[in-house]
């Protein structure tokens, strides 16, 4: 789930933190996504976490996001999320890094 992007000269940066249907192994940094959410973004009916204690720094355009196609139209993106999911998941990102529990992983070189 991409939560900030940067206009760069030699791209765009996307800061990306993971989604996954394996149960956190720590609740404190993870946000529980919504079936209404993951119904809309084609992600199933299981449920899914968004993991606020780690992240991933790619460039778009890159090797490393590749391009869904969907209605016509080729994107990165699978859709948006409420607004209140985003803020409640950049809460837990700015909560975790205040804490120094923050990992980054630089995804493209």
């Amino acid at each position: 789930m991409v939560v900030a992007i940067e206009k760069k000269q030699h791209g765009t940066q996307l800061l990306v933190v993971p989604v996954t249907t394996r149960p956190p192994r720590d609740a404190d940094a993870a946000v529980e996504m919504p079936a209404r959410v993951r119904q809309h973004l084609g992600l199933g009916d299981a449920r899914c976490w968004i993991i606020a204690d780690e992240y991933n720094l790619f460039t778009w355009p890159g090797p490393d996001i590749r391009p869904i196609g969907r209605a016509g139209k080729i994107s990165p993106r699978y859709g948006f999320i409420p607004g209140k999911l985003l803020e409640k998941v950049r809460e837990r990102l700015s909560a975790v890094a205040r804490a120094g529990q923050l990992k980054g992983t630089k995804r493209t070189e």
